[in-house]
């Protein structure tokens, strides 16, 4: 399976389990992700993401969105798509 970088975790929201995701690629709703750093290594599908508080299906390059997470993840952490 190829993996490709779409974007890094900038900050996480441990309360609500979000995490916010400087998006360097296309992703969209329903794609499979994998989230790497430290000890975490994770795959999970995109269910839904927020760009400031409003729902999107897409995300393009530049843009940063919150992303509800299922386990914890730190800033810096990489987000790739799994293809």
């Amino acid at each position: 399976m190829a993996e490709k970088l779409v974007g890094r975790v900038s900050h996480y929201y441990n309360r609500i389990g979000v995490a916010v995701v400087e998006v360097t690629d296309t992703v969209k709703v329903g794609d499979t992700i994998r989230i790497t750093g430290g000890i975490r290594d994770f795959e999970q599908t995109i269910d839904s993401m927020e760009i400031e508080h409003q729902k999107v299906e897409v995300a393009t390059k530049g843009q940063s969105i919150g992303l509800k997470v299922i386990e914890k993840v730190r800033e810096g952490d990489q987000v790739y798509k799994v293809e």
